[in-house]
C-alpha cells in the first residue's frame, strides 16, 4: 500500500436521491484487491448494508461505473449497485423494509475501503478510508407545509421561485400514516405536491374511518386553488390503494379534472361512483382467496381476482379523457396490477380513448416500485389498520429486475409530468 493510502471520492458528495453518483478509489497499488461497502442506518435502528469486489487497474484507480464488481450484493458494472443491492444487515430481525419517513433530513451512505475481498464482518474490521455521501428527497429552499386546511390532512411542498407552478396530488400507498417521499422529490423537480394522508385517519370517537369521495375532491380542488398552483395544471398520483381512488374520481367527478394521471401498482376495480369503503368491502368479502408462501408469507393478490367482466364494478375508463401512465410489475403478489393493467387498455381499445393510454409492465418487479435506488424488499412486516395485529406480506419482485424497473419507471414518470405540465403546446389533454 503506498504510505498516503487511497483516496475516496464520491461525487457528488450531496444530491437527490434519484440522481447517479460516481464513486471512485485513487492511490491505490496496481491490481489492487479492495471491497467497497456502503452502510445505511436507517430511522427505525436497523443498518442495510451492501458491497462489492474490485481490484484496482494498472494506475492503482477503481470506479464504479467503469469497472465490474467481481461479487458481493451485486456483480459486474453497475455504478448505483451499492445503494439498490442494499439489505438489511445479516443479524437484523426478518421483514424489514426501508423506512425514510422525514424527509427534511438527508440519507447518510457511509462508504469504506477494505483490503482485500471480504464477505462479511466488516464491522470489525478497520477500513483504509471511508467517507459519507447525502441523499436528499427535499432539494434546498423546497417550503414544507402542513396542511390542516378543514378535514384534509397533509403536506404541501412547493417548490423555489414565485411561480405559479404545475402540481401533483400524491396518494402514496395503502399503509397508512403520511407517506411524503414521494412528494417531496416531486417538488424538487418543480411541482407543488400534496402528500394526501387518506388510509388510517380516526374520527373523534378513535374508530378508523375510511375517507369518502368528497374528502379527495376536497384535496384536489385545495391545491388547485393554492396561490403558487397553475389551475390548469394539476395531475394525481397515486400508489396501490390510491389508484382505483383517483381513477374513479377522474372518470366521474364534477370537480376531479386532472391534466393526466399517474398509477402505479394498483387497479380499476372499484364499485360504480364507489369510495375506498367500497375497496376495503370487496376485499373482505373475498377473504377466502389469500393464499400464503411456503414460508407463510401472505398473498393477497387474489382478492380483487377476476378481474370483473360486470362493467359496474370497475371504473369506465372510456369515461377519462386525460393522459394516464401506468406502472405495473408482473411479479406484483399484492395487487392484480398486471391482470388490471390488461383489462385497463382493453376497455380503453374498446372506448376508443387507447392513444391517452401507456403501460409500463416490468418482469421480475413486485409491488413497491418507488423512486430509484431505494433497496428492494420481496416481503415485509405489515401492520393490519383494522385488526391492529402484524402480518408479512410478499410483495414480490427480485432484486435485479425491480431495480431496473424502479430507475426507468420514475424518469419516465418525470418525463411524463413534464410532457403533460409543462408543455404549453398540448392545452387539450386535460379530463
Amino acid at each position: 500500500m503506498a504510505e498516503e493510502g487511497p483516496v475516496l471520492s464520491i461525487q457528488p458528495l450531496s444530491c437527490l436521491v434519484d440522481e447517479k453518483t460516481e464513486v471512485e478509489v485513487k492511490l491505490l497499488p496496481a491490481d489492487y484487491k479492495i471491497t467497497l461497502h456502503a452502510l445505511i442506518h436507517s430511522e427505525d435502528g436497523v443498518d442495510w448494508e451492501a458491497f462489492g469486489r474490485y481490484t484496482s487497474d494498472s494506475s492503482g484507480t477503481v470506479k464504479v461505473s467503469r469497472d465490474k464488481s467481481l461479487g458481493g450484493t451485486f456483480e459486474g458494472v453497475e455504478a448505483m449497485g451499492l445503494l439498490w443491492s442494499m439489505r438489511p444487515v445479516p443479524e437484523s430481525k426478518p421483514g424489514r423494509r426501508f423506512q425514510k419517513n422525514d424527509v427534511q433530513t438527508p440519507i447518510k451512505v457511509v462508504i469504506s475501503v477494505y483490503e482485500g475481498h471480504l464477505a462479511k464482518g466488516f464491522k470489525h474490521r478497520t477500513p483504509l478510508t471511508t467517507a459519507t455521501a447525502e441523499r436528499w428527497y427535499l432539494a434546498p429552499e423546497v417550503q414544507r407545509v402542513e396542511v390542516t386546511k378543514g378535514e384534509i390532512k397533509g403536506t404541501l411542498f412547493i417548490p423555489p421561485g414565485s411561480g405559479p407552478f404545475p402540481a401533483v396530488l400524491d396518494l402514496w400507498g395503502g399503509q397508512g400514516g403520511r407517506v411524503e417521499y414521494c412528494s417531496a422529490l416531486l417538488a424538487s423537480h418543480g411541482y407543488v405536491s400534496l402528500a394526501l394522508e387518506y388510509v388510517g385517519l380516526q374520527n373523534s370517537a378513535g374508530q378508523l374511518q375510511h375517507m369518502d369521495n368528497t374528502y379527495f375532491e376536497t384535496a384536489f380542488t385545495f391545491l388547485q386553488k393554492h396561490p403558487k398552483v397553475r389551475p390548469d395544471r394539476v395531475a394525481v398520483m397515486g400508489m396501490s390503494f390510491g389508484v382505483p381512488v383517483m381513477l374513479s374520481l377522474a372518470a366521474y367527478s364534477e370537480f376531479v379534472k386532472p391534466k393526466c394521471v399517474v398509477c402505479v401498482s394498483g387497479s380499476h376495480i372499484i364499485p360504480l361512483n364507489g369510495s375506498l369503503a367500497d375497496i376495503y368491502a370487496a376485499l373482505q368479502e373475498n377473504i377466502d382467496k389469500i393464499r400464503y408462501d411456503e414460508k407463510m408469507r401472505i398473498i393477497w393478490r387474489d382478492l380483487l381476482l377476476p378481474v370483473p367482466d360486470d362493467p359496474s364494478m370497475k371504473v369506465k375508463m372510456g369515461e377519462i379523457k386525460c393522459p394516464i401512465l401506468l406502472i405495473a410489475g408482473e411479479d406484483d403478489q399484492n395487487w392484480p396490477a398486471p391482470e388490471a393493467a390488461a383489462d385497463i387498455k382493453k376497455m380503453m381499445e374498446e372506448a376508443g380513448n387507447s392513444h391517452l393510454l401507456t403501460v409500463l409492465s416490468y418482469p421480475g418487479t413486485g409491488h413497491l416500485i418507488e423512486p430509484p435506488y431505494r433497496p428492494h424488499v420481496r416481503f415485509s412486516d405489515f401492520k393490519l389498520l383494522e385488526a391492529k395485529t402484524k402480518v408479512v406480506v410478499l410483495w414480490g419482485g427480485e432484486t435485479i429486475p425491480h431495480s431496473r424497473a424502479q430507475e426507468e419507471s420514475w424518469q419516465k414518470t418525470l418525463a411524463f409530468l413534464e410532457e403533460h405540465l409543462y408543455d404549453n403546446s398540448r392545452e387539450d389533454a386535460h379530463c
